[in-house]
């Protein structure tokens, strides 16, 4: 199996620099005309606890044709941002062969953008959950392991899912899984993102988000929310890395037990990793550029819609977010409190099994 990465970013990067060190024949594809310069010039460095250099062949999307010298692709591994999705697309179909299949390393649900346009017979879910940045052109750092789910869009696990499966737990992620509910996870990983997505509004690392508190309730209520989409898109959302979407649904009466012993485990999960702050939250204050907000929380404010589904708490982040990326916001714990205040008005049973108030502002004020 031959493999093309598309966006050789922090996800993309990672994984096909892996596959180039298990002996795989790669080619790396981005827009960065100075990232794939310096991957040809030096090899793409991947740097953490076991650093390396994966020399490979690396060209923008314009050369990609030239340099598959009229060859079909085989594996197309995608991990462009959400929102490039569609036009990353555009230079591969082409270029596609019958056998040629589309595997969305993305956050989202962009399989079905992707489907949309090569077919969903050519195109494979996966969920990543593992940390990983992109530092400056030809170096990524990578923060540590995590899941890595992939399944075919119909549920079946079929032969080339079980050969992709093997190659990336000998390459990369040896608990690698295959499953038969690829959208229960991808489901899972957006009520898990929205948490994120909120731990990016302050300037605090995720595990101390997530510790705080004060801040449990709204967290909660953020992925509680996803939950009720998912369900109501008939989706059973799956947990992962400490992420437990039954414990966030719902219920009456809610089950804080279960809640904090969630979020604590994925406090722990984000401590132990080199890459302490979210992506969304490098995009914001460091790379200062648009993120991935409407591709992720705002697909659930739009299926919310569809089904009327309550979500204010989803709503108000895409609204924050947007603020923060035109300069209408500076990051600070008052995005936070914003969504606390908005948290206590909309769900005021979510103040049971709280600590005091003398106990809920240990960090995040």
């Amino acid at each position: 199996m031959d493999f093309t990465v598309v966006g050789a970013g922090a996800i993309g990067g990672t994984v096909g620099a892996h596959l180039v060190r298990a002996g795989h024949d790669v080619l790396f594809v981005d827009t960065v005309a100075e990232h794939v310069e310096a991957i040809r010039r030096d090899g793409l460095a991947i740097e953490g606890r076991a650093p390396f250099t994966a020399r490979a062949r690396a060209v923008t999307a314009g050369a990609l044709a030239g340099a598959l010298g009229g060859r079909r692709l085989d594996a197309v591994l995608l991990a462009v941002k959400a929102m490039h999705t569609a036009a990353a697309l555009e230079p591969l179909v082409p270029l596609l062969g019958p056998d040629s299949f589309v595997v969305s390393l993305q956050n989202g649900l962009n399989e079905k953008v992707i489907a949309a346009r090569v077919g969903a017979a050519r195109t494979v879910g996966a969920f990543v959950n593992f940390g990983a940045d992109y530092q400056s052109p030809g170096r990524i750092l990578y923060g540590g392991g995590g899941a890595l789910y992939l399944g075919e869009l119909d549920g079946q696990i079929t032969p080339r899912l079980e050969q992709l499966g093997g190659i990336l737990r000998a390459a990369f992620l040896e608990n690698t899984t295959l499953t038969a509910n690829i959208w229960g996870y991808l489901w899972g990983k957006l009520g898990y993102g929205s948490m994120l997505f909120a731990t990016a509004v302050v300037d605090e690392t995720i595990a101390d988000v997530l510790a705080d508190a004060a801040s449990r309730p709204l967290l909660a209520n953020l992925a509680g929310e996803v939950v009720r989409v998912a369900d109501a898109e008939g989706v059973r959302s799956e947990g992962f890395d400490g992420y437990d979407p039954d414990a966030m649904r719902f219920t009456q009466p809610r089950n804080w037990a279960a809640i904090h012993q969630s979020l604590d485990r994925l406090a722990a999960f984000n401590r132990a990793s080199l890459k302490q702050k979210s992506g969304v939250w490098r995009d914001l204050a460091v790379r200062h550029r648009r993120t991935e907000v409407d591709d992720q929380i705002g697909v659930i404010v739009r299926a919310a819609e569809e089904h009327g589904c309550p979500v204010p708490l989803n709503r108000r982040l895409v609204e924050i977010v947007h603020d923060l990326e035109e300069g209408r916001r500076s990051m600070s714990a008052a995005n936070l409190d914003d969504l606390r205040r908005l948290n206590e008005q909309a769900y005021a049973e979510s103040g049971r099994g709280r600590p005091s108030l003398a106990e809920q502002r240990p960090r995040i004020r």
